[in-house]
């Protein structure tokens, strides 16, 4: 893909805006946000040390055990991730991570399916901004827990790939603590004079590296407290747009 190298962070956003608003046009609607780029597993892999925000949609969910059909992706890639549900309205900036997590309703297991029109996922920080930080599908378990009934720091993940173990990760990957990646979103939103609204899904982030699978591969994200999901994919990959 070409790139322009005057892009800078403010465009990005403007950008990737304007992309939701084309989604919107065909019917999606937003559920969430999601955060990319917290563990330091992605940041030095990507070669960029700066978090970002991007939109969910409801065109974007799988259900747990649901098939993914790759067709129209292009090279899918899949992280686990903690999700919070928001049990109220919360806006920045200057919002602490004490006080973030206290506006969460409850703490799910998740995984997200990443994809990019970028060979290879490589790209600047304003290019993933822009791409809407390479969303594509994500799911979440239906079991949710009191996020302050667990150690969000401590809990453990595995993610596997047809039975085999391809990354492990703790909650401490994602900024330290996963309510530090959720004040991140509401203050880099509050920023651009946006909140994060009463029951809207929030994906802190990959708590690993993001694991390459293709065709018939079963994953599977299992957390210490928080439950499992698994996905396996179908079709074939390739027939997406990549410039």
């Amino acid at each position: 893909m070409d790139v322009w190298e005057e892009l800078d962070l403010d465009v990005a956003y403007e950008t990737q805006t304007a992309l939701l608003r084309h989604m919107e046009q065909d019917g999606d609607a937003v559920v969430g946000v999601k955060l990319g780029l917290t563990s330091p597993a992605k940041q030095k892999r990507m070669g960029i040390s700066t978090p970002l925000t991007a939109w969910l949609t409801d065109a974007m969910t799988l259900q747990d055990g649901e098939a993914l059909s790759l067709d129209g992706l292009i090279h899918p890639r899949v992280e686990p991730e903690i999700v919070f549900v928001m049990g109220e309205r919360l806006e920045g900036p200057g919002v602490t991570a004490g006080q973030a997590l206290a506006a969460v309703r409850t703490v799910h297991a998740g995984l997200e399916v990443i994809d990019s029109r970028f060979a290879d996922f490589h790209f600047t920080l304003p290019d993933v901004v822009a791409d809407n930080a390479s969303a594509a599908r994500f799911m979440v378990s239906d079991r949710g827990v009191d996020p302050r009934s667990v150690d969000l720091a401590a809990e453990a993940c595995r993610i596997s790939l047809n039975g085999v173990v391809a990354e492990t990760g703790t909650g401490a990957d994602v900024q330290g603590h996963p309510a530090e990646a959720l004040a991140l979103a509401v203050n880099s939103l509050g920023k651009r004079g946006l909140a994060l609204e009463a029951g809207w899904i929030i994906l802190t982030g990959g708590i690993t590296d993001a694991v390459p699978f293709g065709p018939g591969d079963l994953v599977h994200v299992e957390f210490a407290n928080l439950g499992a999901l698994t996905m396996r994919s179908t079709g074939s990959t390739g027939s997406g747009r990549l410039d």
